[in-house]
């Protein structure tokens, strides 16, 4: 699998992550191990968890499976949200991230992360707190490398000033959401991390789903589908016009190519300029050897315009006006 530089941390990742949320929920432990070790085996070294993921037991879940193969692994996780009733045990100051970090090493069996996340912004707690105490995990050994997660630019832009002027360890990476459905971070989060070579990885490339196919005729929704297990109110938005539209331009490229709707939709993120590693999460190993066979190919650029032309959205003042400027 090929590999890219994550930011300015100096490490190579495949091009393509192996996101764990469905571990210890939608896959069994047994289920869990063998997704690993397919993903291990097609070339894969990156795996994401966070200490939320089902109250962390994809952690200690991806701790077990790992073993001896520990030190193969760009190991990512993410702290801020709460893992318990605890009051305090939750948010992006120090007394918590502290605490969360050293859960998270325990579940994971390991004596360092190579990249620790902020999870999601905080407004209670000042940015700069947030970034020194990161900062100090570095120097304590526990951390290789920092990131951030469904940031806004505009606190992603603060957070790369103040680890600058405090000569604070800098932003590596940024989670973010993005994929055909969900294109917002183009208009100024993607263009910052490009140029302050910040490693993008968006989670959910496949639309909750929706980009498979599974959904893209208007028929009944599939039981045990992330969507049917939503409220209708969330089903409305995830299967509106607009999606299912995106979802059927997938679907006609992809019976162009001979490729699954899943291959092109991820494809299409993983070409996109400043993406670094889109995530994947697959319940079995039938679904990841689908999505690990988006690597090694490209679409053609007719294709990639009609996915492009489908998937656009009106954009708002000033955006709309840099658009027509830009053409």
């Amino acid at each position: 699998m090929q590999t890219r530089v994550l930011g300015r941390s100096g490490m190579k990742v495949s091009a393509l992550c192996l996101g764990t949320m469905t571990f210890g929920k939608e896959a069994d432990e047994s289920a869990s191990r063998a997704i690993i070790d397919r993903y291990l085996a097609a070339g894969g070294n990156f795996i994401d968890t966070a200490d939320v993921y089902n109250r962390g037991t994809s952690e200690e879940i991806i701790g077990r499976a790992l073993g001896a193969r520990r030190d193969r692994i760009v190991l990512a996780t993410k702290g801020r949200l709460p893992t318990s009733d605890d009051v305090n045990d939750q948010g992006a100051g120090r007394r918590h991230l502290t605490r969360a970090l050293d859960a998270s090493l325990r579940r994971l069996g390991t004596d360092w992360i190579d990249l620790y996340q902020v999870h999601w912004p905080d407004p209670t707690v000042p940015l700069d707190e947030t970034l020194s105490t990161l900062d100090s995990f570095v120097r304590s050994g526990k951390v290789r490398a920092v990131g951030l997660s469904n940031y806004l630019g505009q606190d992603l832009q603060k957070a790369i000033d103040l680890c600058d002027r405090y000569g604070w360890t800098p932003v590596s990476s940024h989670q973010p959401q993005y994929s055909l459905l969900f294109r917002e971070i183009e208009l100024d989060t993607l263009p910052l991390c490009q140029r302050e070579h910040i490693a993008v990885l968006p989670w959910s490339p496949l639309g909750g789903g929706v980009l498979t196919g599974k959904y893209a005729n208007d028929e009944v929704v599939p039981e045990g589908t992330r969507v049917a297990a939503a409220s209708p109110k969330l089903q409305a938005n995830q299967l509106s016009e607009h999606n299912l539209t995106v979802a059927r331009a997938v679907g006609e490229v992809a019976a162009d190519i001979g490729r699954s709707s899943a291959q092109v939709a991820l494809n299409w993120v993983l070409h996109r300029p400043g993406v670094t590693a889109p995530i994947l999460g697959a319940r079995s190993v039938a679904q990841l050897d689908d999505n690990l066979a988006a690597e090694g190919w490209q679409l053609e650029a007719a294709h990639v315009e009609r996915l492009d032309r489908a998937s656009r959205k009106a954009l708002p003042y000033p955006h709309d006006m840099y658009r027509m400027i830009n053409r």
